[in-house]
């Protein structure tokens, strides 16, 4: 087991390995849409998905990270709920806990999201492009993310 993640009693996940030649050649050979044995093909079916060849820094923290960035946003959020202000330390201290980490698991996102878009293009060109809006919006969330979190802790 190559895989630094793997841990004793946990299912093998092993990566699938990347098609030899142009990208998605093997996933387009699979087989075809309403071909019956023995008659030839139409078209090619689509690929479902294009192999992820390398893990994203955060991938293995991700959870955990995201999971104290979402208690410390739902302790925030209750305690505005309840009448604190902006003003409140244990709302600041829950955004000065939860914003960067909400930042970066974004960006970590982000980074999987540009490889996925760059990996489809060759294999269907709309979903490659569709996931550059993705990447956009994942863009935009930091920027919004980071802008929020400084309006609060100077409040």
């Amino acid at each position: 087991m190559d895989d630094p993640r793997w841990e004793p009693g946990m299912p093998v996940l092993d990566r699938q390995p990347v098609a030899e030649g142009p990208a998605g050649a093997a996933g387009r050979a699979a087989g075809a849409v309403g071909s019956a044995p023995g008659r030839p093909t139409a078209r090619a079916a689509p690929p479902r998905a294009v192999p992820e060849t390398a893990p994203t820094p955060l991938q293995r923290h991700y959870i955990n990270l995201s999971a104290i960035a979402l208690v410390a946003g739902a302790i925030a959020i209750t305690a505005l709920e309840t009448g604190s202000t902006l003003r409140s330390p244990l709302v600041k201290a829950c955004i000065l806990v939860a914003a960067p980490i909400l930042i970066v698991t974004t960006a970590d996102a982000s980074l999987r999201i540009w490889r996925s878009a760059w990996a489809w293009l060759p294999v269907d060109r709309g979903r490659g492009l569709f996931r550059f809006a993705w990447l956009a919006a994942a863009g935009l969330g930091i920027v919004a993310f980071g802008a929020a979190a400084v309006v609060a802790v100077l409040a």
